[in-house]
């Protein structure tokens, strides 16, 4: 596999010879990608935290009522939010090992 991965460098194929795709001005979507995935996993991360404190504020006002449909609420906000941060999380390192696969060390 290694032997495979030596001889066909699919990076070098697609962005040239120069890996660091940013910082080189000839390859604009490669650069486009990189600077749109990073802004993305960002944004997922800010997102993340607004539902996380969302969540916690729903599940200490729903603990001082008698309404446990509030709480529940809560505890499924908090729980769709711990979904969604293992799926940004397995997706940064796909991206990353996509890109240890391609050539591309700068991807992320």
């Amino acid at each position: 596999m290694n032997k495979l991965l030596a001889e066909v460098k699919i990076g070098e194929t697609f962005f040239g010879t120069n890996t660091n795709i940013l910082n080189s001005p000839s390859v604009g979507i490669a650069k486009s990608v990189s600077v749109f995935l990073k802004i993305s996993f960002v944004v997922a991360g800010l997102i993340l935290l607004f539902f996380f404190i969302l969540g916690g504020i729903g599940l200490i006002s729903g603990a001082g009522q008698s309404d446990p449909q509030k709480a529940e609420q809560s505890k499924k906000t908090i729980t769709s939010a711990v979904i969604g941060f293992v799926i940004v999380f397995a997706s940064y390192w796909i991206v990353k090992l996509i890109g240890q696969f391609v050539g591309v060390t700068d991807l992320i």
